[in-house]
């Protein structure tokens, strides 16, 4: 079991290691491989059973956008392939089509989805988060397996969009956004699901914090079957007391930074 882990000294915002750690408390038996923005990435030459990135700053985007951009066509392969890979915050939005600041173009991306990333650093936005995440293949058709409840929050500077519209994406979505925004204040799905490629704005961090996920990621797509999870009993009390607090619409969820405006 190897899980590679892109660029940790920069990709580390949010606490977002953690979800590495977490899986490493899951699986003790796991090669946890730290790949900085010095060596090439393992995945490029090896299998790897997992590939995680995190949330960074946006000068981190461009370091790791150069670092990646040449294994652009390793990436769309393994993806197609059915490689795992699990991409959270900010990360996500380089592996759209480009990010734009205040509609100029900061930087093309690796296109692996036609998202665009539109930013605005004078205007963070801040939320709570719940989505229902399906784990089936066809899950937005309708699954027998029924959805997982997904928690979480969002701070960020730039919201994706289609080319053509705002809900362009929302087919190819990671989870429904029930409460909070999905990839934009629009869209009807939060995230990018391809094959087994799946990115997300939510951190919290997000497999800390959604032990449901974790543990279906860990059985089903890593192929590890493990009869508890570690600290299940804390994280399952956590995470249930987590969800009934931010389905709770007295709760408030939204806040836009550098403005007035707050969406309940």
């Amino acid at each position: 079991m190897k899980i590679e882990v892109l660029f940790p000294e920069i990709a580390n915002l949010y606490g977002d290691l953690m979800n590495v750690k977490y899986l490493e408390d899951c699986i003790p038996d796991a090669e946890i491989i730290h790949t900085s923005l010095q060596m090439k990435p393992r995945f490029v030459d090896e299998e790897v059973d997992l590939v995680y990135m995190g949330t960074t700053t946006e000068q981190g985007q461009l370091l790791a956008l150069e670092k990646l951009m040449p294994y652009r066509d390793v990436i769309l392969k393994r993806i197609e392939e059915g490689g795992n890979y699990l991409i959270t915050g900010n990360a996500m939005e380089l592996f759209g089509r480009r990010i734009e600041e205040d509609g100029k173009l900061v930087s093309e991306c690796l296109n692996i989805f036609p998202g665009i990333a539109k930013r605005s650093s004078i205007n963070r936005f801040n939320s709570l988060f719940v989505g229902k995440f399906y784990p089936g293949k066809d899950e937005r058709a309708g699954n027998e397996d029924g959805p997982i409840t997904i928690v979480g929050f969002k701070s960020q500077f730039g919201h994706t969009f289609g080319e053509s519209s705002d809900t362009e994406l929302d087919p190819m979505g990671m989870m429904e956004a029930k409460r909070g925004p999905g990839l934009n204040r629009y869209a009807k799905c939060e995230g990018i699901r391809i094959n087994n490629f799946m990115a997300t704005y939510v951190i919290g961090p997000l497999l800390v914090l959604n032990p449901p996920f974790t543990k279906w990621l860990i059985q089903e797509k890593l192929g590890v079957p493990i009869e508890k999870m570690a600290f299940e009993e804390a994280a399952m009390d956590c995470y249930e007391n987590r969800v009934a607090q931010y389905e709770d619409p007295n709760t408030g969820i939204y806040y836009w930074g550098g403005t007035n405006e707050r969406w309940t």
